[in-house]
């Protein structure tokens, strides 16, 4: 290569990295102003007091476009579309219970993202944190408000392709003592002790004797609703093709998505309900495939995300087969009730 060639190689690379430079420049300035003006045709949002010992309210994570992007914001739970009061608090998952918060957020770094999960008392105020191993994904608190869990990808970003692995982690939220993965517990399958270097556990659900929780457990290419011990530190498998279990407030029923033969490997899942007692499962009236671990609103009704124009729009489904899906929130996704 001559020095005239070398020399114009250099000046077409520099021509080229300028351009992406400036395009990159371009398109965070857009973003930017996205962000910081508000949606038309949006839901109106002021800041104000968000409590999460208010009852009869939900709060939720604002995906609206504007100065309250991904804030912590809160409607009367009665009056789902209304008016939003927003918090200073940003999160990229969410969920409360018993006057405690858990909040997964980004820490913008100058060459990557990392994360954190926050625990929240019950006027947003940030308490212990900890490191979170990958990108958010799914977060619940016990109904007394002394267990929080979250779980993340730390490789692949999708519960629907086969390629993932996530990591759940557990902490007393009293004592801040943390199990960083669930896989330290032990596993019984099939009434014996269960050893899989590929075991993934995600989606943790509690009851309401702080003690018990559910959650789902992947391995060898099939997922188990497993029943877990927070003591004892075992979780134990109780039945196949079930992931994201959400315990209903009763205690007596899980809501879960399940994948559908037949359906798109992209959208495999339908939601179903599943009763303790019997073991019956019942198809819900959303015949869409909802990649989300519902909330349940109360004994008899399930919320959920489905994707929308801004991220997610916040949906209802009775939660014994009947009626159908009804949307009831825009712009909006990891709801929490203060009931």
């Amino acid at each position: 290569m001559t020095p005239r060639t070398r020399m114009l190689v250099l000046l077409t690379a520099l021509m080229v990295l300028a351009g992406v430079a400036t395009a990159s420049v371009l398109h965070a300035s857009a973003r930017a102003e996205r962000r910081d003006r508000p949606q038309a045709g949006g839901p109106r949002i002021a800041p104000g007091t968000v409590a999460l010992n208010r009852r009869g309210s939900m709060v939720f994570r604002n995906l609206a476009w504007g100065p309250h992007r991904d804030d912590l914001v809160t409607v009367p739970a009665a009056d789902p579309s209304g008016p939003r009061t927003a918090s200073p608090v940003h999160c990229l998952r969410f969920y409360a219970a018993g006057g405690t918060g858990i909040c997964l957020q980004a820490v913008h770094g100058p060459v990557s993202d990392s994360y954190r999960a926050v625990v929240l008392d019950a006027s947003l105020h940030p308490g212990a944190r900890y490191d979170v191993p990958g990108i958010p994904s799914r977060a619940r608190v016990s109904p007394s408000g002394r267990y929080a869990a979250w779980t993340a990808f730390v490789g692949g970003d999708s519960y629907a392709g086969t390629d993932f692995s996530t990591r759940t982690a557990i902490v007393d939220t009293r004592t801040g003592a943390l199990t960083p993965s669930l896989e330290a517990y032990r596993i019984v399958k099939d009434g014996r002790p269960y050893h899989a270097a590929d075991a993934n556990f995600w989606g943790v659900t509690f009851a309401a004797d702080d003690r018990t929780f559910y959650a789902t457990l992947a391995t060898r290419g099939r997922t188990y609703l497993v029943r877990g011990d927070l003591r004892a530190r075992t979780v134990t498998a109780l039945r196949p093709n079930v992931e994201c279990p959400s315990l209903s407030p009763d205690g007596t029923r899980i809501a879960f998505k399940k994948r559908v033969p037949g359906l798109p490997a992209d959208a495999p899942w339908r939601l179903y309900v599943l009763s303790l007692r019997t073991g019956r499962e019942t198809a819900l009236a959303e015949p869409r495939s909802v990649d989300d671990q519902a909330v349940w609103r109360d004994d008899r009704t399930l919320v959920y995300a489905l994707p929308g124009d801004y991220g997610a729009d916040l949906y209802t489904v009775p939660a014994d087969g009947t009626g159908r899906p009804r949307r009831i929130n825009t712009a909006a996704v990891s709801p929490a009730y203060v009931n």
